[in-house]
């Protein structure tokens, strides 16, 4: 039998087992996973990238291998799982079963990430799906023993729906064991700022998530030093043009809700990275629903 047939295969079996989960319409917060903003998982290059991401760091394995036709899922990609994250995590919160199984519209994914709802943006979003889908992913990450790999695609199967007209309904998805069970099973989530869908540049966006998860909200922040991030980060260019982009992100100050310095200590570069402080009326505002969680009208 071959690949493609058993994974088509397999992927009806996997939807006639599975609950759907209709996504919740509305404004809520925004979750990322832990794992995804740790470590090397997608390519931060607007290009197409068909290089893999071969990374180890003590008993971390991450292998990431993309499709010529496709490329690399990209950390803009990555929104569509901040997007299922999100709203499964919302569900679970409200008392809601939840599934790996899901249905949604273009339009909500394309809103709650804050992009445009034409025509040109509902192509991204697909080509964005396909890569999700044809990157395989292969970890020791949250393995029971370090040695061994759990093998996945960011997305077992996507499809767009329509009624008996041909006119689209939506688009249907599934999600893999690994992702799922990290945002639902394990909680392994973090609610981040709604300005990092603003973000342009991936080296930008991949340095917030890194930020985001070991800063947090430690009034005394954190530091990691420039060619550990250099590992971290898993781009194809240089260390020394990885560098010089660092430094002009932390000259703009652009990453949501921390302040950035740059330090030498003993012969090598480190970053620092320390959380704004919250202004109490505006969290109190938050708290009683008086201010939209997205800062979105």
């Amino acid at each position: 039998m071959s690949q493609g047939r058993f994974h088509t295969e397999r992927s009806s079996v996997e939807r006639t087992q599975l609950e759907l989960f209709r996504s919740i319409p509305g404004d809520f917060a925004a979750r990322d996973t832990q794992d995804l903003m740790t470590w090397p998982f997608f390519s931060l290059a607007k290009t197409k990238r068909t290089a893999p991401i071969d990374f180890r760091m003590g008993a971390t394995w991450i292998s990431v291998e993309p499709v010529p036709e496709h490329g690399m899922a990209t950390i803009w990609d990555a929104d569509v799982l901040i997007w299922a994250a999100s709203q499964l995590i919302e569900a679970r919160d409200a008392g809601r079963p939840t599934s790996r199984l899901m249905v949604t519209t273009p339009h909500e994914i394309l809103a709650f990430t804050g992009r445009g709802a034409g025509k040109a943006s509902y192509e991204r979003l697909k080509a964005a799906l396909d890569r999700l889908q044809s990157t395989t992913v292969a970890t020791s990450i949250r393995q029971e023993h370090q040695r061994r790999r759990h093998r996945f695609s960011w997305i077992n199967e996507w499809r767009e729906l329509a009624d008996g007209n041909g006119r689209a309904r939506g688009i249907e998805l599934i999600l893999p064991d690994w992702f799922y069970a990290g945002v639902v099973d394990r909680a392994l989530v973090l609610t981040i700022d709604p300005a990092y869908f603003d973000l342009t540049g991936g080296l930008e966006r991949w340095l917030y998530r890194v930020v985001r998860k070991h800063g947090g909200r430690q009034s005394g922040g954190w530091s990691f030093d420039i060619p550990h991030l250099y590992m971290k980060s898993g781009v194809l260019s240089p260390l020394r043009r990885f560098a010089f982009e660092l430094r002009a992100i932390v000259q703009r100050q652009s990453l949501p809700g921390y302040v950035l310095s740059l330090e030498q200590a003993l012969g090598r570069e480190r970053l620092i990275f320390t959380p704004v402080p919250v202004d109490p009326f505006d969290a109190a505002m938050r708290r009683v629903g008086l201010k939209p969680v997205n800062n979105r009208p």
